[in-house]
């Protein structure tokens, strides 16, 4: 059996009598329960997958066809939250519970039992969030920012919400931590901070953003919270409060969050480019000072999601030109991405074509993030289905697209086996055209001043509105062929060699130099 197999069907000795189902339940193994997290967001995925269903089934057509509005407006809200919370964020904790340890040269993370325990807590919070929308009075309706007053209309659910969204922050920080303490004190001897891979950088970065934001949304809840049934008035007006203080305190934990959903991505892309163009990255330590200049410009310019609330003009000049200026670094990235791939010897196997594809798409959203940056034009925008193209944009094609990625790319290193090759690419393209019949329309339905959250709209919207819908139907049933290329590589399936990249396609290293010092899927031969 060669190492990769080995390496994936470990014996667990460690375990003691563990079997079964205890195993998975009592495991501190760090690949183990990276596997437990990404099953768990592959699950949330379709939860939340078809909440986006219920919207865009409603919106298929002018007039209330499916749903009453409140309800239209607890799937708005779940749908975010979920794919937030259950999905983007679990899945790249679990990437990085699976491959920091092997890239670091770490024996497993620092804290394995609270790893464990960070792990755990997601499910039963995912199950009280969920749990919302069966009490009386439904779910939250108040959109996933959870804006007073309306959120405090919740009825029986709101505290639930509440308590979900402390239990989803609590297993944040712990996963930060861990990663954190794993990165600091496991290296292996020699290896430097500006040796580690590119992924162990943007989580390092990225669990920094966890430790410093997660709290701050906490303390918003928890003022939500007393605001209802302890007679506070933080956000209420008639008590001295003010609403749009919520929006600042939620924003400073928002804005950092929407980062955290990304950075990760841009390392799992910066492993992928350099093993498929067979070069090594291109401007290696910029990406490091980019990664790391985003997450702190990221801490200043949360104001620019609130420019219509009446801040004063030279507020509103202040995060525009902040918010600009996180181009710069992010222009950075995708140069040193597509300068990677120049003359470079590429193969365009499934992790590549999706790795690609998110370079195209997360720049059209970062692009129209350019836009909503201006004060003037985002008074127009702010609220449309302009502002929704444009996040979904980056979260979709962005960090979504990036963990499929990973897992086409690490699936060999896990299972032992090869992915069906055929079935990946047909994903790939399925995958990327409805992703764009989806998302593309809602531009146009944006700047002509279609709102979003809404579950009508003017007949003049109904074309693209149609499309849009279309578009969403077939990303969601082409999402079964990722399960099913996962499912038979699990199984089984061609043997993965021990060079399963370099060697997919019998073509080696085409430098003449060896390859780069972390490059950890080419292992120095011992003679």
């Amino acid at each position: 059996m060669n190492a990769h197999a080995v390496d994936a069907h470990d014996d667990h000795d460690h375990h003691g009598p563990d079997k079964g189902l205890m195993r998975w339940v009592r495991t501190t193994n760090h690949k183990d329960i990276g596997t437990l997290y990404l099953l768990f967001s592959l699950l949330m995925f379709f939860v939340g997958g078809a909440m986006a269903l219920v919207i865009r089934a409603e919106l298929f057509q002018p007039g209330l066809q499916f749903v009453d509005p409140n309800f239209f407006n607890q799937m708005t809200t779940m749908h975010a939250l979920i794919m937030i919370f259950g999905v983007v964020m679990p899945a790249f904790v679990g990437l990085a519970n699976w491959m920091l340890p092997i890239m670091v040269g770490a024996p497993d993370m620092a804290l394995p039992r609270m790893n464990n325990f960070s792990f755990w807590i997601l499910p039963f919070a995912a199950t009280m969030l969920i749990g919302t929308l069966f009490v009386e009075g439904g779910g939250p309706a108040a959109g996933w920012t959870m804006y007073p007053p309306l959120v405090l209309q919740g009825g029986k659910s709101f505290p639930m919400l509440i308590f979900s969204v402390h239990l989803l922050g609590i297993s944040s920080i712990m996963g930060a931590i861990n990663i954190v303490a794993t990165i600091m004190n496991l290296r292996a001897p020699g290896m430097t901070y500006m040796k580690m891979p590119l992924f162990v950088w943007t989580w390092f970065i990225t669990a920094y953003l966890l430790i410093a934001t997660m709290p701050v949304l906490a303390g918003a809840v928890t003022m939500l919270l007393t605001d209802k049934y302890f007679a506070t008035s933080f956000f209420s007006a008639a008590g001295g409060g003010d609403p749009v203080m919520f929006q600042h305190i939620f924003w400073f934990f928002g804005h950092p969050e929407v980062y955290i959903l990304i950075l990760p991505a841009f390392g799992i892309v910066s492993q992928i480019i350099p093993t498929f163009a067979r070069k090594p990255l291109f401007g290696y330590a910029s990406m490091v000072y980019a990664t790391a200049s985003i997450a702190f410009l990221s801490f200043i310019v949360w104001a620019h999601h609130m420019f219509t609330v009446g801040m004063p003009v030279v507020g509103e000049l202040f995060f525009m030109m902040a918010t600009m200026l996180i181009a710069v670094p992010t222009g950075v990235k995708v140069f040193n991405w597509v300068s990677t791939m120049w003359r470079g010897s590429m193969t365009f196997e499934t992790p590549m074509l999706f790795a690609i594809g998110f370079v195209i798409m997360f720049t059209i959203g970062g692009l129209s993030g350019l836009m909503l940056a201006m004060t003037p034009i985002d008074f127009q925008y702010h609220d449309t289905y302009f502002v929704v193209a444009h996040f979904h944009y980056v979260l979709v094609p962005g960090a979504v697209f990036s963990i499929v990625a990973a897992v086409y790319y690490w699936l060999p290193k896990w299972t032992g086996h090869m992915y069906d090759e055929k079935l990946g690419r047909l994903h790939f393209w399925l995958s990327t055209i409805f992703v764009n019949v989806l998302f593309w329309p809602q531009h146009y339905l944006g700047l002509a001043g279609m709102p979003r959250r809404i579950p009508d709209y003017a007949v003049q919207f109904a074309d693209f509105n149609m499309i849009s819908s279309i578009g969403a139907f077939g990303f969601g049933l082409s999402q079964l062929l990722f399960v099913v290329v996962v499912f038979k590589a699990i199984r089984g399936g061609q043997q993965a060699t021990d060079q399963v990249w370099e060697g997919a396609e019998g073509l080696e290293w085409t430098l003449s130099s060896p390859p780069p010092y972390h490059s950890f899927s080419v292992q120095p031969e011992i003679k």
